[in-house]
Parts: structure tokens; sequence; C-alpha cells
């Protein structure tokens, strides 16, 4: 026998409303790392993966060694749907277009800086700004095939414009990308934190940072596992 339409249309209020009697009725306490066997559902980028979840991965690992974790390529316009039916725990996202419908927690405020190849005879503290607009350059457009970004607000700002001759979806060929030509790029800071081959100086103009949030859905904002799992994040990125 098919579930009816109303039947499917109550599946997810139903669903939400038994965890929510669930977490009512259980101790504040009743999680145990040590002992739990999660399965941990994050949606991220690469360069969120790589910023936010590296530096938690061994507290995590060590806390909770029965729990596991998958994580999903980051979907903006998805972020509310997958978290309404249950198919993502937690994302990280920028606060510009973050939706309100979901609970945040500020992880942390990043800006940006010039990368290139070590050694890359253009990288010196004496670049102009009529230079850096010559250089050719490459950027992350995670939903593809983008060339305009922050720092291209900022420079039209000015009048001006740079040369982006390569656009790509994911940081770890961006990455690749720098290290063997002369293509230069504007990356997060924190992703290039330990990163070898690389020299990294000041950008010659202010570009805007941005802050990083950690999103979750109702349902799990009073979950103990949840609450817990979301504070070794946050605790990882203070140390």
């Amino acid at each position: 026998m098919l579930p009816t339409a109303r039947a499917d249309a109550l599946r997810g209020p139903l669903r939400d409303a038994l965890q929510a009697l669930e977490l009512a009725v259980a101790p504040a306490d009743s999680f145990d790392p040590l002992t739990a066997a999660q399965t941990w559902r994050i949606a991220a980028t690469d360069y969120m993966a790589s910023a936010i979840l590296l530096p938690a991965l061994n507290i995590l690992r060590s806390a909770s060694p029965s729990s596991r974790m998958a994580l999903f390529e980051l979907q903006p316009s998805r972020l509310v749907q997958q978290a309404e039916r249950d198919e993502v725990d937690l994302f990280f996202h920028t606060r510009d277009g973050a939706p309100p419908e979901l609970h945040q927690r500020l992880l942390f405020s990043e800006r940006y800086v010039l990368a290139g190849r070590a050694g890359h005879p253009a990288l010196t503290a004496s670049l102009s700004l009529a230079q850096f607009c010559q250089l050719d350059q490459v950027m992350v457009s995670p939903d593809g095939g983008g060339f305009s970004a922050a720092t291209d607000i900022a420079l039209a700002n000015l009048g001006l414009s740079r040369r982006v001759v390569l656009s790509v979806p994911h940081f770890l060929f961006m990455l690749e990308t720098l290290r063997s030509s002369d293509l230069v790029a504007m990356l997060p800071e924190r992703l290039l934190r330990g990163m070898s081959g690389l020299t990294v100086i000041e950008p010659p103009l202010a570009i805007a940072g941005f802050d990083m949030l950690m999103l979750w859905h109702e349902r799990w904002h009073r979950d103990p596992a949840h609450r817990w799992l979301r504070q070794q994040i946050v605790s990882s990125l203070e140390d």
C-alpha cells in the first residue's frame, strides 16, 4: 500500500514532533560522546572544510571514537530544504545569504590576502594597485563560471578592473594552479595557514572580508548530541 499525499505531508511534522518530545523528556546530559555512534552530516565548501573541520577533526575523533562524519558539498540554494528534510545536520555559510530560517552562530571573521607561487616576481611589498590589476588572476566560483567577486566590486568603486583569466569551482584545484603557474589569487587567509609552496602578501587595496557562520535547524537546536558537536567545533577554533 502506497502512502497518501496527506500521509507524506504529515511525515515531516510528525517526525519533528516526536524528536521534540524525546528531547523534552531526555536528561540534559544524556549524550555520552565516548560511547555514542553518531553520523554527523555536514555541508561545506572545500575551503570551509579545511578552515573549520580540520582543526576539529582530531578532537572529535578522540572524544567520540565510534562516531563518523559525512561531508557534503554545500548547495546554497538548498540549505533550508535540506535542513527541513533532515538531510544535513550542520551547514557552514557566510553571513551574506544565510537563510534566516536556520539558527546561526558566528565562528570567525575572515580576511583576504594575495597569493601566488613561491618566488613569484610580482608578489612583493612594493606591488602597486595598477600592477595588481595587470596580473593574470584565478578565482573560485562555487556555483561555476563566475568572474566577479568582492575584489571586483572594490575595484569597480575605484573605476578599475582586474584580469581574471580562470574561474574554478574548488579551492584545491586553485592552489595547485597557483603553485604551477604565474597566476595569482585573492584568497581567505585561513585557507593558507600551514600551506607550502606559496608566497602570500597583503593586497594593495582593502577588500571587505566576511563572517563565517555555523547553521542548523530548530529540530537540533536543543539536542544534546548536536549541541556537543557545535561546541566542539567552536572550541577547536578558539584554541
